[in-house]
């Protein structure tokens, strides 16, 4: 982890860099498989199957008995943890939904809004080294909340052909429609295409590695619409001199373990606890069973001594943190100036975790410096806005002169007559 005091503004772009990974002939090869799903559907999809994740598989959709056997393989513990999560999730989300306004632009002139379900989605659940059944929760409870009539979900199965029981559980309690057995590129290609067996969504959520992500991307362009674009996951800590030192060195490192190009920032203006901090970070990491993939995260990662808050401040808002905790004493003070973050996380007892898991606010959020103009996901991702107007006899009297000028003067004549041939018949 690098330890750095007092940089210069000219250093901050630098000390702020996120991870690279070179990705080659990335493009090329999800170009390739996207192409060959969408022209060869289940039978392509199949054979990827096995080149990627290694399983023949004869049916890529979850079947009912499977669904089944894996509620059986849950604990009773980990189910009502679950159950406790998709609570708490449907609560935060259920709130969101909100009456839109209708109002009078001017008198015979009625405006309003209506939120509408997506009627299609799809969710991608990644496997690789951590079964991500939250990432269910996160997703599929909003959906269902905002009304979405099919909710698809694909997640890559183990050698043994299934998919985790946790994720097929989550599935199942949080109303997803139809669960499919595939991963990377080729999950996103059979739900941006529609194949023999998946069904066409209209946009997709859920994050992925770089393949996934380039996938996503690359369906986006032309066939279906996206939650975000997406990066390797990232924390950044505030903290101050009143902040835990073990606190604050639990909270990196719960970050780090996502994976080898995750990053944990520290920002503080208190050099003691930035030493107690990297001191607790060395002890903590020993200790983790995921101890080499964290190590790979940390080598990009950072602490970061500055001189006085302001420039915690500035220095968070040009980072723009996927995650940001506050450990400080007046952590709503300083929350107040943030303007650019995914999720923030206030006070010494709230761990990014909590967020990740049972808060209740949704853990799928912008990465790579994107919350500076994106939201996570919320109830209104799931939704698109569709506008309605209304005008009656005295609302043409009063618009159609303004309506009339306006188009003229654009030189759209049809659009001039449209209005024109309403006035005049009245």
């Amino acid at each position: 982890m690098k330890f750095v005091e007092y940089p210069s503004k000219a250093q901050w772009g630098e000390l702020l860099t996120r991870p690279h990974i070179d990705s080659g002939d990335l493009s090329s090869i999800v170009g390739g498989v996207l192409n060959d799903v969408r022209t060869r559907g289940d039978e392509a999809v199949k054979e990827y199957e096995l080149k990627f994740d290694k399983v023949a598989l004869q049916s890529l959709a979850v079947s009912d008995a499977e669904i089944a056997e894996a509620e059986h393989l849950v604990s009773n513990e980990l189910k009502r943890a679950i159950l406790t999560a998709k609570e708490n999730i449907a609560k935060f989300h259920a709130a969101q939904d909100q009456p839109l306004p209708s109002l009078e632009t001017m008198p015979g002139v009625r405006c309003w809004q209506k939120a509408v379900p997506i009627q299609k989605v799809g969710l991608y659940i990644p496997g690789g080294t951590a079964p991500l059944f939250s990432t269910v929760l996160m997703l599929a409870v909003p959906a269902q909340i905002a009304g979405c009539k099919e909710i698809v979900l694909c997640s890559p199965p183990a050698a043994d052909g299934k998919i985790n029981p946790a994720v097929v559980y989550a599935a199942h309690v949080a109303g997803v429609s139809k669960i499919f057995k595939i991963g990377g590129v080729q999950a996103i290609g059979a739900i941006a295409y529609g194949t023999q067996s998946v069904p066409k969504v209209y946009k997709i959520f859920g994050p992925g590695n770089q393949f996934v992500t380039a996938a996503k991307q690359a369906v986006s362009l032309r066939d279906v619409a996206i939650d975000m674009p997406a990066g390797p996951s990232e924390v950044e800590v505030i903290a101050d001199e009143t902040a835990n030192a073990a606190f604050v060195a639990a909270d990196m490192l719960s970050q780090a373990e996502h994976g080898a190009d995750s990053q944990a920032i520290l920002i503080t203006s208190s050099a003691k606890l930035a030493q107690d901090v990297m001191k607790e970070v060395e002890r903590q990491a020993a200790l983790l069973p995921r101890l080499e993939l964290t190590a790979k995260s940390l080598e990009h990662s950072r602490i970061i001594v500055v001189k006085n808050l302001d420039e915690v401040i500035d220095l968070t808002n040009e980072y723009a943190p996927e995650h940001l905790i506050i450990e400080t004493a007046e952590p709503h003070k300083i929350a107040n100036r943030i303007c650019n973050a995914g999720s923030l996380f206030l006070g010494h007892l709230t761990p990014e975790s909590a967020g990740d898991y049972a808060s209740g606010t949704n853990h799928t959020l912008p990465t790579s410096g994107y919350a500076h103009a994106y939201s996570g996901v919320n109830l209104d991702s799931f939704r698109k806005k569709m506008t309605y107007q209304e005008i009656t006899p005295e609302g043409i009297r009063n618009i159609a002169e303004t309506v009339e000028v306006m188009a003229e003067n654009e030189h759209l004549d049809a659009h001039r007559l449209a209005m024109k041939i309403r006035r005049e018949s009245l």
